[in-house]
């Protein structure tokens, strides 16, 4: 009896050691047998079924929706993922519809659906604008590759605008661009987002502006600028630069329309509900000068 007790024990400490290495829930639910079936079976499409079968019988909805949109993008059924999102996300919680935006985002990027990506983070934007993003708390408890962090409003505000930023030189739409990019590295500089600064400037022929926005990132004067890869795309961008003697034939002017609906709603905001500097972060203050100062070239 006394082996028999130990054995189960061993076996108990060795189960729950499998969970932790593997990050796989345990226990025998669908959502349980699906990521199993997803991180240590490698397949796939056993997984997206048993994940189907996690939504439809209430097995962690939330997760196992997220977690069918990330697999479905591995295995190329994307679009698929962004109508399965879009109509079942009802079921979540309203404390789940960020999470369930992140991975929206993420589905349109790979799918090229620019308008609605930037539409989403717009409205993203204008929620954390009115302060209405993370629930009015200042941080929120993200998760990547199974470990938890705290994010603040700050960095969150960055990195949508980061992703606006780069949507909107898919489009292209090298001025608007620009203007979100000055505004993120206002509130949150980081190289990459320096050296995709420098490039809408370079797409628009100004390449002395150019310059100065990568030197800050070859001289290592923004934070992170010490990593290789950003120093080393700033360097690639710089010896492009300089390797032109004169302006080119064709300057790619094709972002000179403004978004006039995200600029001009956001300014309301601002005159319609008075200074938001102390309560909530200034999401576009800098944006309705630069647009005003195009306006008058």
């Amino acid at each position: 009896m006394e082996g028999g007790s130990k054995n189960n024990t061993n076996k108990g400490k060795k189960d729950e050691l499998f969970h932790v290495i593997h990050k796989v829930p345990a226990g025998d639910t669908p959502y349980v047998r699906a990521k199993y079936a997803q991180l240590i079976e490698k397949d796939p499409e056993s997984a997206i079924l048993l994940f189907w079968e996690a939504i439809n019988t209430g097995d962690r909805i939330e997760s196992a929706l997220k977690d069918m949109a990330v697999v479905m993008k591995q295995v190329h059924r994307t679009e698929e993922a962004i109508q399965i999102i879009k109509s079942f996300r009802f079921l979540c919680s309203k404390n789940a519809q960020e999470s369930l935006d992140n991975v929206l985002i993420d589905l349109l990027k790979k799918c090229g659906r620019i308008e609605e990506q930037i539409e989403l983070l717009k409205r993203k934007l204008r929620m954390i604008y009115q302060g209405e993003a993370f629930h009015g708390k200042p941080t929120r408890t993200a998760r990547s590759h199974g470990k938890k962090f705290q994010v603040s409003v700050k960095q969150e505000t960055s990195r949508l605008l980061g992703n606006l930023g780069w949507a909107y030189m898919q489009k292209p739409n090298y001025m608007m661009a620009e203007a979100v990019y000055k505004k993120a590295q206002m509130i949150d500089p980081d190289p990459n987002k320096a050296c995709n600064l420098g490039l809408c400037l370079m797409k628009q022929g100004r390449l002395i502006e150019a310059i100065s926005v990568l030197e800050e990132v070859w001289e290592g004067k923004i934070p992170g600028s010490d990593q290789t890869k950003a120093k080393k795309r700033a360097g690639d961008l710089l010896a492009e630069i300089r390797s032109r003697q004169s302006l080119p034939d064709s300057i790619e002017l094709l972002g000179l329309r403004f978004d006039a609906d995200l600029l001009n709603g956001l300014e309301q905001l601002v005159t319609e509900r008075g200074p938001f500097r102390s309560k909530r972060l200034p999401v576009f203050e800098e944006i309705s000068p630069f647009r005003d100062q195009l306006a008058c070239n």
